[in-house]
């Protein structure tokens, strides 16, 4: 996972850095013209040679202080490089000052006003205008978008390059939306600092940033850094630490590649067969209605979970019974039915949703499935894999993280690799059979379930912390509409209520895991751990967006749930493999092809 910062986090790092004596605000400032200057040279090489123009539009902040170095240092390049200050020079930060003072020296500053201008008259436009800062709307009166070809001429060939400086002006980096109506600023390449932010990879921020470039500046070696990870080998999972100041931050992380316990292989030699890796239930529809079910039993089986059953009324049998060969089938007519296949201390994750239904038997079959199950019996096999506490399913090692001035953080356990060697679970705590000792099973709520528990505030009353629900953004409204209503709403004034935002919030209210689909997926839990996987940039996959996609997830993450992993852990994992089959499939894509992408993404993997 790699961290994403809101803007009052990024700040409060590089506060933190400079109040520990480490760095001052000057050096940052310069490390960063120097990261964008470098960032512009590796995506253009051709600006590396030859003589070129550039356009730095500064603004009265430190993001302008920023633009003033980039405009030094490629002057110092042999660039051509004109200068417009959006503000007054006197009432710049004493750091920017310094800057804008240095620029002087070798060059001349404009007021950025609005005139007729050729934007094409340049090479290169650097808007280092509003950065991370933003909290109001931006005025166009400022001038800026004179300097900048017009949106439907952002794909021309001729036209010059645009960089933004951690962000274009006018987007708040907390939501990814803009604070203006007009939302026509933009940039083929955004250099941010430290790390992304959560604005460039959801809302609008992925198609305003263009491609988004991390520069070191050299905060990674600052031992005050809030947000300082100790990492696995190899996993990129690390523990988030407080810095002596007292500040307490909850980063939204970005999913990455799961390691780890995605493959069936067991560390502590025990002998494995099927039941070891969990038995997910998939309930269906009535006959006609059993596709959606069928596609979410292949993507549990396919991701791992040692059995898959498909139950559903009597009059589907035969549908399913004449497309199903490793799925087993169970007819269940109603909710007593399911009450008695529960009794199977095996099950140990079920799916409701695909295809489902919204007729009073199939809420009935929704309140079966929440109220839970008996624990594990004392005679019943330990479970095979260690607890998922770490992101990705990763074991968990006990190790001690001690902060500078001997400090400890508040959570003294940090991933440890997959090759850690650690005692097997005691029984109960990992997988095991039948779900976990005084915990429900884990069940994934999607489609026609959101629908149900949107309808009926008991249902809804029901949730437990083994849920997870998996709504797109009409599901979201359905189910939450205050939150739904509150991220709709036009912003005045930033930081913008985020799709991060809403989604904790709706985790919190349900007490579960809540999965809120999109390219910019988030996923969240009711402590507050946020992770993000971002469908943009190099991982676009457009071809998502077809019928039955969304039942394969669900089926990806009740099969990890199956195998032990938790709720939060196994959305996140699967979200990542969703996009992951997409990418490796490509166009064309059908949801069918996505359980059978998995052998080859996994081969990808190392697991």
């Amino acid at each position: 996972m790699t961290e994403l910062l809101t803007a009052a986090q990024m700040r409060a790092i590089e506060q933190a850095a400079i109040a520990s004596g480490e760095v001052t605000g000057l050096e940052l400032m310069e490390r960063a013209g120097q990261g964008v200057v470098a960032a512009i040279l590796d995506e253009w090489p051709a600006f590396r040679e030859g003589t070129h123009r550039a356009v730095v539009l500064c603004g009265p902040g430190n993001n302008g202080g920023d633009g003033f170095v980039v405009a030094r240092l490629l002057k110092e390049a042999g660039w051509a490089v004109e200068v417009f200050l959006y503000g007054d020079a006197a009432k710049l930060p004493p750091d920017a000052r310094v800057n804008y003072e240095r620029w002087a020296e070798v060059g001349s500053t404009e007021f950025l006003q609005p005139t007729e201008r050729d934007p094409w008259a340049c090479d290169l436009i650097v808007d280092a205008v509003f950065g991370t800062g933003l909290t109001r709307p931006i005025s166009f009166e400022i001038g800026l978008g004179q300097f900048l070809p017009e949106w439907d001429l952002r794909f021309e060939p001729e036209r010059p390059r645009v960089v933004a400086v951690d962000a274009p002006s006018g987007l708040c980096l907390n939501s990814g939306r803009m604070l203006d109506d007009n939302d026509e600023l933009w940039a083929d390449l955004t250099v941010t600092f430290h790390r992304a932010k959560i604005g460039h990879f959801i809302g609008i921020g992925p198609f305003h940033s263009g491609k988004v470039t991390v520069a070191d500046i050299g905060l990674e070696r600052s031992p005050f850094d809030p947000l300082r990870v100790a990492t696995s080998a190899g996993t990129g999972v690390g523990l988030i630490v407080h810095h002596p100041y007292s500040f307490h931050f909850r980063a939204a992380k970005l999913a990455q590649a799961p390691k780890g316990w995605i493959g069936k292989a067991d560390p502590f030699g025990r002998q494995i067969h099927k039941h070891t890796h969990g038995h997910a239930l998939i309930l269906s529809g009535s006959a006609t209605r059993t596709g959606a079910a069928r596609l979410a039993a292949r993507g549990a089986l396919r991701i791992g979970a040692g059995l898959v059953t498909v139950a559903c009324p009597p009059d589907a049998a035969p549908e399913h019974a004449a497309r199903l060969d490793a799925i087993m089938l169970r007819p269940v007519p109603d909710a007593p039915a399911l009450t008695a296949l529960l009794k199977d201390r095996r099950i140990n994750a079920l799916c409701l949703g695909p295809g489902l239904g919204l007729g009073a038997d199939a809420a009935a079959l929704v309140a079966v499935a929440l109220q839970g199950s008996a624990p594990p019996s004392p005679a019943s096999p330990p479970p095979p894999s260690p607890p998922h506490g770490g992101e990705g399913g990763h074991p968990v090692a006990a190790v001690e993280q001690t902060l500078p001035g001997g400090l400890q953080s508040d959570d003294s356990k940090v991933s440890a690799s997959p090759t850690t060697s650690a005692p097997p679970p005691p029984r109960g705590e990992g997988m095991g059979e039948g779900g976990f000792a005084g915990n429900p099973r884990r069940v994934v709520l999607d489609a026609d379930a959101l629908t149900l528990l949107a309808r009926d505030p008991i249902l809804m009353g029901q949730l437990h912390q083994n849920c997870v629900l998996t709504p797109h953004a009409g599901e979201f409204a359905r189910l939450f509409p205050d939150i739904a209503a509150r991220l709709d709403a036009s912003p005045t004034t930033g930081p913008a209520y985020s799709k991060v935002d809403a989604t904790r919030d709706a985790a919190a209210r349900a007490g579960c895991t809540v999965l809120f689909k999109g390219p910019d997926t988030v996923i969240a839990d009711p402590s507050g751990r946020c992770s993000v996987n971002s469908a943009h940039y190099e991982r676009s996959a457009p071809w998502l967006a077809t019928a039955g996609s969304g039942d394969v997830l669900a089926g990806f993450i009740a099969g990890l749930l199956a195998r032990g992993f938790g709720p939060h852990d196994a959305a996140c994992t699967a979200a990542w493999l969703h996009v992951e089959c997409a990418l490796s499939f490509g166009p064309g894509l059908i949801a069918e092809d996505l359980p059978g992408e998995l052998p080859k993404v996994f081969r990808a993997l190392g697991v």
